[in-house]
């Protein structure tokens, strides 16, 4: 599959079952903690129902996954959108899959009236960070000439 084969699709409720295999995967994968699949697919679909989250599904597998998140900004009064997840399936990495899945996320989050996309990502995932620069994406505060931008987060 390359990336104009990809088809992206909108996840409605009733895919919180595929969202949250691929959501377990993506976390087992690279080492980081999960609730298990039955608590991820209850949480997602209940924020699907709820309008608090946008996932968009890619393939027929599914065989990748965007979640994103919509938050309103002080400064502008308007939407400010935050890609919390990206993650395509292993076997079908350098298909031009995850590239679509972040097309098509900038795309919804343009039309839902954002007027700016944040994400973050590990140092060492090379491949990750080549697309989102190769998309436009900076870790340089105001310029690629300006400070390294970096992302705290505490548990609480």
């Amino acid at each position: 599959m390359d990336e104009a084969e990809a088809t992206i699709r909108r996840a409605a409720p009733a895919d919180a079952g595929h969202v949250a295999h691929l959501l377990h995967d993506f976390n087992t994968e690279f080492g980081e903690p999960t609730p298990g699949v039955l608590a991820l697919a209850e949480h997602a679909a209940g924020m699907l129902e709820r309008g608090e989250m946008a996932v968009l599904l890619a393939g027929e597998g599914p065989d990748g996954i965007s979640l994103i998140r919509f938050r309103t900004s002080v400064w502008t009064g308007q939407a400010e959108a935050h890609l919390q997840e990206l993650y395509v399936v292993p076997p079908l990495r350098g298909r031009g899959i995850g590239r679509a899945l972040l097309e098509a996320t900038l795309e919804l989050a343009r039309e839902a009236g954002a007027t700016g996309i944040d994400l973050n990502t590990g140092e060492t995932d090379t491949a990750a960070r080549a697309l989102y620069e190769s998309c436009g994406f900076s870790n340089r505060e105001g310029s690629p000439k300006g400070p390294a931008m970096l992302f705290y987060e505490r548990e609480l």
